[in-house]
């Protein structure tokens, strides 16, 4: 990584009176979960019609089989990386008021970042539609197919949201703020392909927000809204930052 352009990103954030992590699949991706979209991405191999509301609710059983090894099964055994552990300590350190982020994975919390808003919700709770009582998931839970609510008996539902579903209102909301408020965003792991989640760092941009990239290649925002490109694994640029900040304070 540029020394340069390091210090430079490390400047920035120090300077700024107002931090939000942006983050998207890539700093999961780093943790051992793979994307949803691209060549290796799980929508190769798998049919993303079973996360279409109507399918799942007239085929629950189907359904949850596929969502149980997808996100249960094996999403369950990531661990958050240096990437999480590195936006949990700006949080600690007073560099970061959020964390705003695409993934369901819950990695950021288990990290210690304590004021994440899910864009897309999080896989660690099923959601009864009918009663609106929120379950966290356990095996007893998952391992009987489909999972029903202990209250009226309906399926359960992921907490995450399905195509044809609302962002959660409280995670949009609380995003805008943040493009309206901060000074600057850190963007990592993300393409910028993903709408409306993508017109979050924009809204960012347009209200004067600075924008620091970190990603392996680049992204939609790279050339039109980046401010700062370092270019990366998130695990391993992230780190690098922290080591300047720390020299610097």
């Amino acid at each position: 990584m540029d020394n340069d352009t390091l210090n430079s990103a490390a400047d920035l954030i120090l300077n700024s009176k107002r931090n939000v992590g942006f983050t998207g699949a890539g700093v999961s991706v780093e943790s051992g979960i793979p994307p949803f979209r691209g060549k290796e991405g799980l929508w190769s191999k798998y049919d993303p019609g079973i996360l279409d509301l109507s399918y799942f609710y007239s085929n629950p059983k189907e359904s949850w089989s596929v969502i149980k090894e997808l996100f249960y099964d094996f999403f369950g055994s990531a661990k958050p990386n240096s990437a999480h552990k590195v936006l949990a300590e700006f949080e600690q350190m007073g560099l970061l008021s959020s964390v705003i982020t695409q993934n369901i994975d819950n990695l950021h919390q288990e990290a210690g970042s304590k004021t994440v808003y899910e864009f897309h919700g999080n896989s660690r709770n099923l959601i009864c539609k009918e009663c609106d009582i929120t379950y966290p998931v356990t095996e007893d839970l998952i391992n009987k197919l489909p999972p029903r609510c202990e209250k009226c008996g309906s399926v359960l539902k992921p907490d995450f949201i399905f195509f044809g579903e609302m962002i959660p209102e409280f995670a949009y909301r609380k995003s805008v703020e943040e493009a309206q408020q901060a000074q600057v965003f850190i963007v990592i792991g993300t393409t910028g392909e993903v709408v409306p989640a993508s017109l979050i760092p924009q809204m960012a941009k347009e209200n004067g927000v600075k924008i620091i990239e970190v990603n392996p290649k680049k992204s939609l925002f790279t050339d039109s809204f980046t401010d700062i490109y370092l270019q990366g694994k998130a695990s391993e640029v992230m780190p690098e930052l922290m080591e300047k900040i720390k020299l610097k304070l």
